[in-house]
């Protein structure tokens, strides 16, 4: 998106760049105010207030996807900017340092990270960090730049002999990931998830394991603000031997020509056993009532350290089906049985439909003709950033389909799955686009996760490879195009594969001659010409209007960078809302449209740059507060209940006499105006256009009444409000899960004496709150430079937004909010309890001790000062705690010798080392001076003081091992902190 050229008032104005019920909560104003009505707000509609009431539900928490997977979101260590690693010298150093599990720097196994402090994931830096006019516009002028992750887990004992994985839901934007001091991935994208087998390295009981993170957010993968940091949840899977592996189910229904309809499954299984096993694989399908509905096994053998794949149909009868109206999910479990071993399970949603694409007809869902009435959207939200959490994914599909909308175009990436779970639940399509147009290993790579990760959705109805590629044109995009359009089907053949094109339509080999359907990018003028031309391939608006509003603003003021309300203002390669649609939906061989967007979005404040720091596009802002846009694309895609707003406030002392532009937007067919009683005008509607009116204003009580078939149907009323007196509070839910993860919005407004909404409001607030947290919050205006963390904010033309999550437990959350000279609000939540989901709980950082050598075997008691040379790498062994050697009966003393540089806070305060077990006689040695002595052979642990001082220490052991017997370290040595 791209300069700013402005033409006309009336015509576009052209600028250039880019519910469990139970008793509800209270909402109020803490005390009445003398003269103020309706203060208190409950849960019913507020005037003039541009958000729902509060509803009495409970967010959706579907069944665990997999019952042995665990969230590993708690207490990760962050450092803010990057830790060179360190200069390696000399042989020895250098030597161990190309070993596995040999890590150095920050990412080393004992790197000592006890000041760091601790985060819980989702995590998101760069919302965090301040304003900077040198910044990247396009990223929102936030600096990203560098940082660490680190986290200790502990896997128990039990855990042995199970296939153990972590899976990182996303990284922004480049990462390189450590476990045990060996790389085990690097990461290209910001929006792939990254799955990594820990089973060959994975320690056990008091032997920890360490994971770290090293995150690169200066790479850019867009030209929109992409956050910075593990954003997504992070999952450890524990799982028997002979297990499922991640994604690998298939099972995504079909209608054959016989009308009937079968539930293919394919599973792919994997084997950590030195032999091969045989095991069952079966599946259990549901309805929503619980009644099975289908089912069906087979048996299978896997190899060792191999894939096998089961597989067989499920013939069901006569579904539901799946639709944007009627969203009818179907639950599939799937289990792997064998003996000697837990199952391994799986839960999948599924759903029942058909889709196609007619070159001349558009789309058909279920068989039926279908417009989308669809939305590109990023994936960031006022006050998280990009790390946004389950609850507000499904509030934020809410909110569009409250509008009308029925699809999403997930620009330009792979979403969250919270969010593919909420589109199934909803019912709104997606558009599933693949982030990097590039068709090398790590890139198809990640183009074979996206499809197998989502293949089983119901709500994905079509797949897109590119957004905007300069060689869509050529002969080489085409081949590109077609050797992806190729490794999609071979992992779905179900869905059709677009890509969205802004050019190269007419070259002679271009994309559209590899694609199923034909994205277009804006190109409107472009739809007859190439539909003559190609009579056999469908279209989609991909991506359309870009157009530019300010909510709550009604004049331009480019001087401040605000845009008015009226869609009259858009890009020069865009068109206004009423023109896109029009457009599109005057043309049935158009399937339908993607507003360029749905939401506000940091970065790419086109036309403007700096102070602007976030988007003018959105058909809501960045809390998703509705603009003059909402209201029309709801006028324009609703038909099942009748609709009328007016444009806008009616606020304007000092302007009596002088004419004030009204619009109406509604879905009747005639509109009468009314100004204090007299009739202004009546209008029909054009649906497409809208009626509007300029009228002088006096203020007072202006009115729409709208018609249908010459009978009153609806009316709106917009008032001159007083000054406001009061704040308001207007959760989304009154109730919460005490869960600790629970998350909503809550809007913030100021009221008049007679308890209305007064949209002219722009004042300082002040929050606090109990029973929860405020994660962040925000108030719409993209030229807003306040934190986005923190207690305070100023209301934008009315609003503004925090968005709250619970703490463990029941009872009330309470948000209090202040202004001066305004009376407060306060609103109290139920908080109910909850089961939080199972977590890996938290393991402190410990220091071990390691990179032990081991001498060769003695006769007599050794020298305990003795070392290797700098230069031996053979003669003393490198062993970890547990790695015993037996002695000849005629050589049983060894040396056990290793340095280490304790953390800080030992340094400064001492501490303690603790053996966790020494098997042998055995003297310990610290810095060249006995400190300890264990007089028996058997297994003991010992603890010894360990002096204050900088630097390195040396520990020395001389063990004594009892003749033919194994002897030395049998647990880790740890230092302890005083």
């Amino acid at each position: 998106m791209r300069g700013k050229s402005v033409s006309g008032s009336q015509s576009p104005i052209v600028l250039k760049r880019r519910e469990f019920m139970v008793a509800a909560g209270s909402v109020a104003a803490m005390a009445p105010v003398a003269g103020v009505e309706a203060a208190r707000a409950g849960t019913g509609p507020h005037p003039g207030l541009p958000m729902p009431a509060s509803r009495t539900v409970l967010p959706s928490r579907p069944e665990p996807d997999e019952p042995g997977r665990l969230l590993l979101d708690r207490a990760w260590q962050f450092h803010q900017g990057d830790i060179p690693s360190p200069e390696i010298k000399g042989h020895g150093w250098s030597y161990s340092n190309a070993k596995a599990g040999q890590a150095q720097g920050a990412a080393a196994t004992n790197f000592d990270d006890s000041d760091w402090p601790n985060v819980d994931l989702p995590h998101d830096w760069a919302v965090a960090m301040p304003f900077d006019s040198d910044a990247n516009p396009s990223q929102g002028y936030r600096r990203r730049g560098y940082a660490w992750y680190r986290r200790t887990l502990r896997l128990e004992p039990e855990d042995r002999g199970k296939y153990l994985e972590l899976q990182l839901g996303a990284i922004a934007t480049h990462a390189t990931i450590w476990f045990n001091g060996s790389v085990i991935a690097h990461n290209w994208s910001g929006y792939n998830s990254i799955y990594l087998d820990l089973t060959p390295t994975a320690r056990f009981g008091d032997h920890l394991n360490s994971i770290v993170v090293r995150v690169d957010a200066e790479k850019m993968e867009g030209w929109w603000y992409e956050g910075a940091g593990i954003y997504r949840h992070v999952w450890l899977a524990k799982r028997p031997p002979v297990y499922i592996e991640t994604d690998g189910i298939h099972a995504d229904p079909r209608l054959g020509p016989d009308g009937r309809w079968s539930v293919p499954v394919t599973a792919t299984l994997g084997n950590i056993l030195k032999a091969e096993a045989n095991a069952t694989f079966s599946v259990e399908l549901t309805d929503a009532g619980g009644c099975v509905v289908a089912q069906g096994s087979t048996g299978v053998t896997v190899p060792p350290l191999a894939r096998r794949e089961a597989h067989f149909d499920l013939a069901v009868p006569d579904p539901k089906l799946w639709s944007v109206d009627a969203p009818n999910l179907y639950t599939l479990r799937a289990r792997l049985t064998r003996k000697g071993q837990q199952d391994d399970r799986r839960t999948l949603r599924i759903g029942f439909r058909t889709f196609r694409f007619d070159a001349d007809k558009g789309f058909f869902l279920n068989g039926e003709p279908l417009k989308i009435k669809g939305t590109c959207n990023h994936q960031d939200h006022a006050g998280v950033g990009v790390a946004v959490p389950d609850a507000l994914w499904e509030w934020r599909i809410g909110r569009l389909k409250a509008m009308g909308s029925n699809a999403i175009r997930c620009s330009h990436n792979a979403p969250a799955t919270e969010f593919l779970d909420a589109c199934d639940r909803l019912g709104m399509l997606v558009m599933d686009e693949n982030r990097n147009f590039n068709t090398s290993p790590d890139y198809i790579e990640q183009l074979r996760w996206l499809i197998r990760r989502d293949r089983n959705r119901p709500s994905v109805f079509i797949w897109s490879v590119f957004n905007e590629e300069p060689m869509q044109g050529s002969e080489a995009g085409y081949e590109m195009v077609r050797r992806m359009v190729a490794e999609v089907k071979a992992l779905d053949d179900s869905r059709p594969v677009t890509a969205a094109m802004n050019a190269g339509l007419y070259a002679p080999k271009n994309v559209s001659q590899a694609v199923d359907v034909v994205g277009f990018n804006y190109q409107p003028g472009e739809y007859d010409r190439f539909h003559a031309a190609n009579p056999h391939l469908p279209m989609i608006s991909s991506e359309d209007t870009s157009a530019l509003m300010t909510r709550g603003a009604y004049e331009n003021d480019p001087a401040a960078h605000i845009f008015a309300s009226y869609d009259d203002v858009r890009s020069s390669w865009g068109n206004t809302h009423r023109e896109a649609w029009k457009a599109i939906a005057t043309r049935p061989f158009v399937a339908g449209a993607f507003v360029w967007t749905g939401f506000d979005y940091r970065g790419e404040p086109s036309p403007y740059e700096w102070p602007s720091a976030s988007s003018f596009f959105g058909i809501m802002d960045l809390c998703g507060f509705p603009k003059t846009a909402f209201l029309l694309r709801r006028a324009q895609w609703v038909d099942d209940r009748p609709l009328i707003d007016i444009v806008q406030h009616w606020n304007w002392a000092g302007r009596e006499g002088q004419p004030v532009t009204v619009m109406v937007l509604t879905n009747m067919d005639r509109v009468r105006l009314v100004l204090n009683g007299k009739t202004i005008g009546e209008q029909d509607v054009d649906r497409f256009e809208m009626p509007r009116w300029q009228v002088p204003y006096a203020p007072g009580r202006i009115e729409a009444i709208g018609y249908r078939g010459g009978r009153e149907v609806t009316r709106a009323v917009v008032e001159t409000t007083g000054a406001p007196v009061a704040l308001r509070l207007t959760p989304d839910r009154m109730l919460m899960a005490g869960d600790g993860e629970d998350v909503q919005p809550i809007t913030i407004d100021a009221i008049d004496a007679k308890g209305r909404h007064v949209a002219t409001a722009n004042l300082p607030v002040s929050f606090t709150i109990s029973g929860g947290e405020i994660m962040g919050h925000g108030n719409g205006d993209p030229n807003s430079h306040e934190a986005e963390k923190g207690k305070s904010r100023r209301l934008f033309n009315g609003l503004a937004q925090l968005i709250v999550r619970t703490q463990a437990g029941a009872g009330p959350l309470v948000v209090t909010v202040n202004a001066p000279g305004l009376r407060p609000a306060r609103t109290s939540i139920g908080r109910l309890p909850a089961t939080p989901r199972a977590q890996v709980p938290p393991t402190a950082s410990v220091q071990v001790i390691e990179g032990w050598r081991q001498s060769p075997t003695f006769p007599e008691k050794p020298d305990p000062n003795m070392k290797p040379a700098e230069t031996d790498m053979n003669s003393w062994l490198w062993l970890g705690a547990g790695e015993l050697q037996a002695a000849p009966e005629d050589k049983r003393w060894i040396v056990l010798r290793t340095s280490f540089t304790p953390r800080r806070g030992v340094q400064a305060r001492g501490g303690m080392l603790k053996f966790g077990g020494i098997i042998g006689r055995a003297e310990i040695w610290l810095d060249g001076r006995q400190v300890a002595n264990k007089p028996g052979y058997d297994e003991a642990a010992l603890a010894i003081a360990l002096p204050p001082g900088n630097g390195e220490r040396i520990v020395t052991l001389l063990v004594e091992n009892e003749a033919a017997k194994p002897g030395g370290l049998v647990q880790p040595v740890a230092v302890a902190d005083h």
